[in-house]
């Protein structure tokens, strides 16, 4: 079985995917971890040095990697990854994939992204929260499409790692 986890950046999902891959005793991946371990650099500084575009090439041949994993495995997306390429149809059809979907609101993710700007490359150039939430309210409505094709939907919001988990592992039986 392959687990993975969806949501916009700062929807909590390389905490989520740490917990639940500790309780259900699976191996994880955060796809974004990985890219920089193979490129030996950060998101970040890939985004600087080889820009946008070369990312998503690799994260699609990374995501092929993982589904071609015979092994089960707990994978945390990063916020673009079901939305290039053919990202999204290779997760949906792949044997025994299960795509979960970590939902929030714009206000709930600007609030939580305007101290991390610095961190994160495709918002580091926002100025104001103003631009910081036209700019969350854009994508997360571009991306919507792709995040509602998950299976299982899960609000995050206003609450603690631990309920997340234990809902998930819930609707997983």
């Amino acid at each position: 079985m392959k687990i993975f986890l969806c949501g916009y950046m700062g929807s909590g999902k390389s905490a989520v995917a740490k917990r639940l891959a500790e309780k259900l005793m699976l191996p994880l991946i955060d796809i974004d971890d990985q890219i920089a371990l193979i490129e030996n650099k950060s998101v970040p500084e890939l985004f600087k040095s080889k820009g946008e575009l070369y990312f998503r090439k690799r994260e699609n041949q990374v995501l092929q990697d993982v589904l071609e994993d015979p092994v089960s495995l707990l994978i945390s997306l990063g916020g673009g990854t079901p939305c290039y390429a053919n990202n999204l149809e290779m997760i949906l059809s792949g044997k025994d994939s299960i795509l979960i979907y970590l939902k929030a609101s714009v206000e709930f993710l600007t609030k939580r992204l305007s101290s991390e700007k610095a961190t994160r490359p495709l918002i580091s150039h926002l100025e104001s929260e103003e631009d910081l939430e036209d700019f969350i309210r854009k994508h997360l409505f571009e991306r919507s499409y792709y995040y509602n094709q998950a299976k299982l939907k899960i609000n995050i919001e206003g609450r603690d790692v631990d309920s997340i988990v234990d809902e998930i592992i819930e609707n997983l039986k």
